[in-house]
């Protein structure tokens, strides 16, 4: 891909849903739970990083792992805050809808690439 990241739509997606998770964790009922905002942190910057750094292969195969990683990154996420709504009363219906637009994303991402890649193959 010689596109720059920052300009692929699932990327601006992400960082949308990343400022989101922050101002969530803002809340003082989270002042407390430092294990569980660190690993959601780590999860949702995850899912931009894997993005960033695959589309700095310039290779489809190489990219396409690394949006499978951030769909991982995403499902993770989406696990936490369905926690976050079990264990804190948190409504966080927005935010698991966002994260599952997002992973959606991802794979119609993942099937474009494949498509090309197997084009350029023939």
């Amino acid at each position: 891909m010689a596109r720059e990241f920052e300009k692929f739509e699932v990327y601006e997606l992400t960082i949308n849903l990343t400022k989101k998770i922050y101002n969530l964790l803002s809340k003082e009922k989270f002042t407390r739970e430092f294990e569980l905002c660190n690993q959601l942190k780590r999860a949702v910057l995850s899912i931009s990083n894997n993005i960033a750094e695959g589309s700095e292969y310039n290779n489809n195969a190489q990219f396409i792992r690394f949006l499978k990683y951030s769909k991982g990154s995403c499902a993770e996420v989406r696990n936490m805050l369905n926690l976050c709504q079990i264990l804190y009363e948190e409504d966080t219906e927005d935010l698991i809808n966002d994260s599952k637009i997002v992973s959606i994303q991802l794979s119609k991402f993942i099937d474009y690439l494949s498509r090309t890649d197997n084009i350029k193959r023939r």
